[in-house]
């Protein structure tokens, strides 16, 4: 074989060589942007992850906060029933006494307000099966339907949620 072949050989060679090499490369490259926009989706879908569970945490946290006295509120509640209870006997023998339970009273009463616990008014409003549990029903002349006539067990609420619902008598 001549010389001149052998190099012309040689260069097809040399030639066909860097063709395969540049697509390899080429090849690589590709391989590489697609590896990059997987781990580019991961990477955003991880961020918006965590994006909610920070926005999950915050509100959990508000949530509670918010309603942090429920426990309290609901335990103390029947003492406060039988504060009231007390309050009713008008005798001038215990009025010492009742002055007493009054004062005790106001100031259970006044802590649970600043704590956004407030009684449900009930008496002469219409029957809300959402804040009021019928115990009764009754028929009275000039009343209209489902009207509250008397509360039984007074009812409470903690900020917009009902703690204890009141328990009435409602006309028929």
């Amino acid at each position: 074989m001549s010389k001149k072949k052998k190099e012309d050989k040689v260069k097809n060679e040399e030639v066909t060589s860097e063709t395969e090499v540049l697509s390899e490369i080429e090849q690589e490259n590709l391989d590489l942007k697609e590896e990059v926009k997987k781990l580019q989706n991961d990477y955003y879908k991880a961020y918006a992850d965590a994006e909610n569970i920070r926005k999950r945490q915050q509100r959990d946290f508000e949530l509670s906060m918010k309603y942090r006295i429920q426990s309290f509120a609901e335990s103390i509640l029947p003492a406060i029933d039988n504060l009231e209870r007390a309050l009713l006997d008008e005798s001038d023998t215990v009025k010492s006494y009742r002055d007493g339970v009054v004062m005790i009273y106001e100031q259970i009463i006044a802590a649970l307000e600043k704590e956004g616990v407030t009684p449900i008014e009930a008496i002469n409003k219409p029957f809300d099966p959402m804040i009021h549990q019928a115990l009764m029903t009754e028929v009275v002349e000039g009343v209209e339907p489902n009207i509250v006539l008397e509360e039984l067990q007074k009812g409470y609420m903690i900020k917009d949620r009902v703690l204890r619902a009141s328990l009435v008598k409602v006309s028929q």
